[in-house]
């Protein structure tokens, strides 16, 4: 079984696999007792501490462990704010944040607060002017990530850092996708992230808020980790955490110059291989490991499973499945396709053989599920004319890609010039039929009301 699913969760490196043993005879007291086994416990947090302080680039007493990267996101967030509640009620994100980030934005609005969400362009990456111009008077904190876990793309940290620094804002940067490749540049406030995304085990978060921020710690609080997360440290978890970090730095640079040339390989072969792809993500400032790409024509739920019995275990970004017709937040702010998504990210040591192996299966393993779903319904019983001046394709009730698909099968029956409007009550089909147009030279005319749905109108130019 191949896994190519790292930016989820990358396997547990044995670095602190050894560590997390070892800490287990040695780090199970009380850290903050004073007698020899607490005092030795205290070592450890403390040289982990260190470690992770260096590693991220700020001072150790400016770094808190947390028990998930999740928890690290939501106590920045929430402290950051309060701590600036004087100032304004304003906090800016970026549209593709992680959803632990766009979580505690929604609490921030519906406590009463004002959210800016910055729009990004089709690689995924915020414009540095668009996100200082959000800038307000009463912003109390911005946030952005490093890098997007769904395509990899880099976001500009250092250029919004300079933009918040100037405004007086802080800026909290979540870096769980990206840390473990190097530190974050730019004079950011606040960072969040997650040791499962480094090889570290689950469960363990930190956060570092750098000195002069002010920061009001939300919820009941006690003497441990600087009064900012309350409980008994997991300190085995916590040292393996740190030791896994210190050792994936030292190996950062040659493994994502060798994972680099392996996606750069799976960008440029899965087009060759497999027609009506668009691969996302921008192709130079992204993550080594990952990359991303949508199928037209199948549904991704069906693509992963089907890849899962040939043995590769990926992910989707898309999240137009049997539980919901909601794309993937990433993909709708791009603009770009979510039907058939996939994301490939690698973990460090994986072999040149296991990709070939996974370009090799991909293009029967898409072409099996688009025959599967190339016929869903007569062409008599979903084409009508209206009016001599459009051909009508009823998809209501039908799911992605099904929309794209009978617009695809209809669109040589119209002359050039001539209108398709597409009915569909389906979320996704907002999304990916203005990116099938792209993708295929037509023109798409724009959304029109309906009894239901919305009416995709689309105009044949070739």
């Amino acid at each position: 079984m191949s896994y190519f699913d790292a930016a989820s969760g990358a396997p547990l490196h044995p670095v602190a696999r050894q560590a997390l043993l070892a800490s287990l005879d040695e780090g199970w007291a009380d850290p903050a007792r004073l007698y020899k086994e607490g005092r030795r416990a205290r070592l450890l947090l403390d040289a982990a501490r260190e470690a992770a302080a260096e590693a991220v680039g700020c001072r150790p007493d400016e770094l808190v462990f947390t028990p998930s990267g999740t928890a690290a996101v939501h106590t920045g967030i929430a402290g950051a704010l309060a701590g600036r509640r004087r100032t304004g009620h304003h906090l800016i994100v970026s549209a593709v944040e992680h959803s632990s980030v766009l979580h505690a934005a929604e609490v921030h609005r519906d406590g009463g607060g004002t959210v800016t969400e910055v729009p990004v362009d089709r690689t995924g990456a915020v414009r540095p002017s668009e996100f200082a111009g959000a800038l307000r008077p009463d912003t109390a904190l911005a946030c952005l990530q490093s890098a997007n876990h769904e395509v990899g793309t880099l976001q500009p940290v250092a250029e919004a850092a300079e933009a918040c620094r100037a405004a007086g804002v802080p800026l909290l940067v979540d870096a769980a996708q990206s840390l473990g490749w190097g530190p974050v540049e730019g004079d950011w406030s606040l960072l969040a992230a997650s040791a499962h995304k480094w090889g570290g085990p689950s469960g363990v978060g930190l956060l570092a808020v750098r000195k002069g921020v002010r920061f009001a710690p939300q919820g009941p609080r006690d003497e441990r980790e600087s009064g900012r997360v309350p409980g008994f440290e997991n300190l085995p978890a916590i040292v393996a955490a740190a030791a896994s970090l210190r050792a994936v730095r030292a190996e950062a640079a040659q493994e994502a110059a060798r994972l680099r040339e392996l996606t750069d390989r799976i960008r440029a072969r899965v087009p060759e291989l497999v027609p009506d792809v668009e691969v996302v993500g921008d192709p130079e400032r992204r993550l080594p490991g990952v990359v991303t790409f949508s199928c037209l024509y199948v549904d991704g739920e069906t693509v992963l499973h089907e890849l899962d019995r040939a043995g590769f275990s990926v992910s989707s970004g898309s999240s137009c499945t049997s539980s919901t017709l909601t794309p993937s937040h990433v993909l709708r702010a791009m603009g770009v396709l979510s039907e058939g998504n996939v994301r490939v990210s690698l973990p460090p040591g994986t072999e040149e053989e296991d990709v070939e192996r996974f370009l090799g299966v991909l293009p029967g393993v898409v072409a099996g599920v688009r025959e599967k779903l190339g016929a869903p319904v007569s062409r008599t019983e979903t084409v009508t004319r209206e009016r001599d001046e459009a051909l009508v394709v009823d998809a209501l009730g039908r799911r992605c890609p099904v929309p794209v698909i009978e617009l695809a099968r209809v669109i040589g029956d119209v002359p050039v010039g001539g209108l398709v409007r597409v009915l569909a009550d389906d979320e996704a089909a907002r999304l990916d039929i203005p990116a099938w147009c792209e993708m295929r030279g037509q023109e798409y005319v724009g959304e029109q009301p309906a009894d239901r749905g919305a009416a995709y109108v689309v105009r044949r130019l070739s």
